[in-house]
């Protein structure tokens, strides 16, 4: 009888995007407690471009499958699994290993994903918008009204921020490039051009009184200039992944410091990957409430490009050159050919 193989995309050696390979696996049976799953949709995200360059304090090893998130139908399930049955539509947050036909997730990993939602649609809210979410409303806890600034505002997260935002009604400021503006002003956002204008004297004529919270996925001299901006009790939330041990340790540093400060300030750090192992409940909490959101027509993840599963390299590339907007979905050529005769 002959083995069934499936394909997958592989990092080998760290680099550009043509580093990207296909290659092949046996399709095993699942083993206890584990569900395979066949891939419907997962994202392009910069953590799975900074994953392949070797960037950041825990960088995977070599080789491994990109891929941070995924959507897809439960194809079998092995010995002892209760949380999935064949046919059943789930999601997951892996880190690495969505840029696959299938995958085989941990019961633990299962996470309950509502059968009517379009996954390519869908799997935004599983790394970008529960990240853009808890931020908001559990570091930051915004109410109506609070005035907020948006540090890199286009991208995946950034939309994220904004969608939500609008529909917390928040009065949004966000950082962008010119040729960006048009989807900040969509979700009703003040724009700001990073290039031509200096954020902090905007910021400053505009809200003299101060923001009541800073959303920071940048790094680099944003929280030190951001900071000030802020009124007494603000908050900084700071979410961007640090690309070194040694730029960890200076963000910690740096956040400390901060917060030493007599103005009643608070920096925070953010990190999914670093909370959810330990505890799962707020993730599964917010995700119900994301997917009840996009159900009900709330929001509306901004997809600039969906991709064949297989063809990683190419958005992969079209990420780097940091001229999308939004995100980038990998999709099951099924989906693909279902959306174009339908």
């Amino acid at each position: 009888m002959r083995t069934m193989k499936y394909k997958c995309i592989v990092v080998s050696k760290r680099g550009p995007p043509e580093n990207l390979q296909i290659a092949e696996f046996d399709l095993r049976e699942p083993s206890a407690k584990e569900a395979r799953v066949k891939v419907l949709a997962t994202c392009v995200c910069l953590p799975d471009v900074q994953a392949r360059y070797g960037i950041g304090p825990f960088p995977p090893k070599l080789p491994f499958v990109p891929g941070y998130t995924v959507v897809g139908v439960v194809d079998a399930v092995g010995p002892g699994v209760t949380q999935a049955a064949p046919g059943d539509k789930v999601a997951a947050y892996l880190i690495i290993g969505g840029y696959a036909e299938y995958v085989y997730l941990r019961e633990t990993q299962i996470v309950p994903f509502p059968a009517s939602l379009n996954p390519a649609e869908a799997v935004p809210l599983l790394l970008n918008y529960v990240t853009a979410y808890q931020i908001l409303h559990r570091s930051a806890k915004v109410k109506v009204g609070h005035k907020v600034l948006i540090i890199g505002a286009s991208g995946g997260c950034g939309t994220a921020f904004l969608d939500l935002g609008r529909l917390a009604n928040l009065r949004m400021y966000g950082i962008a490039s010119k040729s960006k503006h048009a989807i900040l002003a969509e979700f009703g956002a003040t724009p700001i051009d990073y290039r031509t204008e200096n954020f902090v004297e905007v910021i400053r004529r505009a809200e003299p009184g101060g923001l009541d919270a800073v959303f920071d996925g940048m790094g680099g001299d944003y929280v030190e200039r951001a900071f000030p901006l802020l009124r007494r009790g603000g908050v900084l939330v700071e979410y961007g992944n640090p690309l070194s041990m040694r730029g960890l340790l200076r963000a910690l540093a740096k956040t400390l410091a901060l917060d030493l400060l007599p103005n009643g300030r608070t920096v925070k750090p953010y990190g999914a990957s670093a909370f959810l192992p330990f505890n799962r409940k707020p993730f599964l909490e917010d995700w119900a409430v994301l997917f009840r959101l996009l159900q009900e027509g709330k929001i509306r993840p901004v997809i600039s490009g969906e991709f064949p599963l297989l063809d990683a390299a190419r958005a992969n590339a079209l990420l780097e050159t940091g001229q999308v907007v939004g995100n980038l979905v990998l999709v099951a050529p099924e989906l693909l050919e279902a959306r174009q005769m339908g």
